[in-house]
């Protein structure tokens, strides 16, 4: 006689897809830097007995001119890739329990004339 058991097993499918998209995009900045520039401002100094000496030992009155470099600083932008992250898709496997159920179909016999101790053997 046979008696019918459930088997329970399983079968491995594809259940999906994930995708990592990278994609770029573009904003606007704005930085405050600080620049320095030169300005020429004209010092006057009134002649002095303390330095009369110093003054009077110049050349003659005469035309001259004098000039100075003035120098600036302009802001220069560059943009550098700074990484801040990696990122990446990991798989993992998680088991749960799930319940499953089938139909089993069961032989029985019936007897006539035999006994029951003769029956359960």
């Amino acid at each position: 006689m046979t008696y019918p058991q459930l088997k329970d097993g399983n079968e491995r499918r594809e259940a999906g897809r994930a995708r990592l998209r990278k994609y770029v995009t573009t904003e606007e900045q704005q930085v405050t830097v600080p620049v320095t520039r030169e300005e020429v401002r004209v010092e006057r100094e009134p002649i002095t007995e303390a330095n009369r000496d110093e003054a009077m030992s110049g050349p003659d009155i005469s035309e001259e001119e004098h000039e100075v470099t003035l120098h600036e600083e302009r802001p220069v932008v560059a943009t550098e890739a700074v990484p801040v992250e990696q990122v990446r898709l990991e798989k993992e496997q998680v088991t749960e329990q799930e319940q499953v159920s089938g139909e089993v179909r069961k032989e029985h016999i019936e007897t006539d004339g035999v006994e029951q101790s003769d029956r359960d053997r």
